[in-house]
């Protein structure tokens, strides 16, 4: 019984789109769709040989000391080994260390010289940030977000000499490295850049090429930062330990950004980065992905969640009206291909650049069906049981049971026209014999006689319509369709004169009272269905079919079976009959109807 979506399932399905659409709002899912998001679209790429790491790696602490006790010096050889001659001299040497004060007057002389005398040099600075209240003009105060409390900077000589970017890296809530500060700035209104966009500069100045555009940042000046090199990509292959060595070549480097920094775990410069969650990656190896983002360009800009809450909340409630009353295999299809489809939309637009919510649909559309699901299975169940209950009192109960299979949509149950038999059947000498016997008496025989003519109508697979009395009327074709139901109509009509004789034969030894049946059988139209008011409906056929199978049973003697014409030309040469021609007048009849008599079944 197919129902209808009314004005109260539209605001029934629009309330729980909202509900599945509200934690979205809230942001109560953003580790899992950063976790999610991460592994869709962060993938190893060739990074080429442009940027080159040189590690402060394990072989350099064993070389030359722990690295507490190094002195400045190591820096300034290094810078001079890589600036041997024109010809071997990098573009760009960023030196991802602080050197934040003044300690021994040499090596820091010396440092200074170095890194001056050939202007490709980045030192590192880095800020400390809060969130604070911070005081305005006068006693008014107003909440800042990453507000820089500290700024450490290279001592003032190394800090004329050189150029600078800072090196501060914040990771999400979740401890991962996602997002790149492109610009610092200070509270005297100073913006300081990235160490990787004042390395990325510094090569676009070397080679002559024009600045490419910068990303679009938040209101933090974060940009969501696409790694394109997995940990040791980058690094592993040159140690400081080497730029000393006297056997170093240092043509490899020409032209090239060259990054020096922390590649050792026990110096603590490591993160865990959203291209791989597992193994950390060093902060110089960090510095090179942005740098390497920068120079190509490839930026990437987060959707509003706005538009995506309203497109989120369109989807769920659209999803509700196609998954009502929906089959489970094209449910679960649906909601496959909407999972898998919204995750293949993501990745595509990762690709042109946009970064869309990929959790937000999965999750809802999931929850969504699961929740259908449920809601179809107790409306599936609560109609069968309404099935049951309604066709039970009428049919045999693998009669139910194929209904149930067909569906509940296919009975129509408000009323079909539908080619049926139509069976009455009557106890003939009934009300003399009640006269003779107690009620008690009267009562068992009429059950007796009562159940014998269920029984050869359900065993017939017929519909036990109604029992009016001490008279029964059932058909057959409905409420599903039968290849035979005509002869099972008369089947169940032999089965009830032969049952008779013998439950007759019982009462006159018990009673010494007998009665016998009156059938009558006829086939054609009917409109058969649910009849009645809303307070009291019953499933029976009604129409001119009907009418005549009662005249034809009013008419019979007991013991006999009339047929009409229709009856008999549907079972010729299955049956014996005798013609009355039309020498029995039914009321509402024509001259000319033909009643026959159901003699044997052949």
């Amino acid at each position: 019984m197919k129902q209808k979506i009314t004005g109260k399932h539209l605001l029934a399905m629009a309330l729980f789109s909202g509900l599945l659409t509200f934690p979205a709002s809230l942001n109560l899912i953003n580790r899992a769709d950063w976790l999610v998001s991460d592994l869709l679209n962060q993938r190893q790429m060739t990074t080429g040989d442009q940027i080159v790491v040189i590690g402060i790696d394990q072989e350099s602490l064993e070389t030359l000391g722990p690295y507490s006790q190094w002195s400045r010096d190591i820096f300034a050889q290094a810078i001079e080994a890589l600036n041997q001659s024109d010809e071997c001299r990098p573009a760009v040497i960023a030196i991802d260390i602080l050197f934040a004060g003044e300690t021994q007057k040499e090596p820091d002389l010396h440092l200074t010289e170095a890194a001056g005398k050939y202007g490709n040099v980045i030192t590192a600075c880095a800020m400390e940030f809060q969130d604070t209240f911070i005081q305005g003009e006068g006693d008014s105060f107003h909440w800042e977000r990453f507000h820089a409390s500290s700024f450490d900077e290279p001592y003032e000589a190394l800090k004329n000499a050189t150029r600078q970017g800072h090196i501060n890296a914040m990771m999400d809530s979740d401890g991962i490295l996602r997002r790149h500060l492109l610009y610092a700035r200070l509270p005297d209104g100073r913006e300081i850049p990235s160490l990787s966009l004042a390395a990325a500069r510094m090569y676009q100045e070397y080679y002559g090429l024009s600045e490419q555009k910068l990303p679009r940042l938040n209101q933090n000046g974060f940009w969501y930062l696409p790694f394109t090199a997995l940990p040791g990509d980058f690094g592993g292959t040159f140690s400081v330990a080497d730029l000393l060595s006297d056997d170093f070549s240092p043509e490899y480097f020409a032209g090239k950004i060259v990054l020096i920094g922390p590649y050792a775990p026990g110096l603590q410069d490591s993160y865990r980065t959203a291209i791989d969650h597992a193994a950390p990656m060093y902060g110089v190896e960090y510095q090179a992905n942005a740098i390497h983002a920068l120079l190509r360009g490839d930026y990437k800009t987060k959707i509003e969640d706005g538009p995506q809450l309203c497109a989120l909340f369109l989807l769920f409630f659209l999803s509700l009206l196609f998954l009502w009353k929906r089959p489970v295999k094209s449910a679960t299809f649906f909601w496959a291909f909407t999972c898998i489809g919204w995750l293949l939309i993501c990745r595509l637009a990762y690709q042109k650049g946009f970064i869309l919510r990929v959790l937000w649909i999965p999750a809802g559309i999931t929850i969504l069906y699961a929740a259908t699901l449920a809601v179809n299975y107790i409306q599936a169940a609560r109609e069968r049981q309404q099935v049951t209950n309604t066709f039970k009192r009428y049919v045999a109960p693998e009669i139910v049971g194929e209904i149930l299979k067909e569906g509940t949509d296919a009975l129509e149950l408000g009323g079909k026209l539908t080619h049926i038999a139509v069976l009455f059947v009557d106890i003939r000498g009934f009300t003399p014999m009640s006269e003779m016997l107690t009620p008690n008496q009267v009562v068992e025989i009429l059950n007796r006689y009562l159940t014998l003519i269920s029984r050869c109508i359900l065993e017939n697979g017929g519909t036990l319509d109604k029992f009016v009395g001490d008279a029964a009327m059932a058909f057959w074709g409905a409420p599903l369709p039968q290849d035979d139901y005509v002869m099972n109509a008369a089947r169940a009509a032999m089965d009830m004169v032969n049952g008779s004789r013998t439950l007759s034969r019982e009462l006159m030894e018990q009673y010494g009272r007998t009665v016998s049946f009156g059938i009558g059988i006829h086939a054609g139209e009917a409109v058969v269905g649910n009849i009645g008011s809303p307070q009291r409906m019953d499933y029976t056929a009604i129409g001119d079919t009907v009418n005549t199978a009662a005249r034809l049973e009013a008419n019979a003697p007991k013991g006999t079976i009339y047929i009409s014409r229709a009856v008999a030309d549907a079972l010729d040469g299955r049956i014996r009959t005798t013609s009355l021609g039309s020498t029995i007048k039914l009321k509402g009849k024509q001259d000319g109807f033909e009643i026959l008599t159901l003699d044997e079944l052949l």
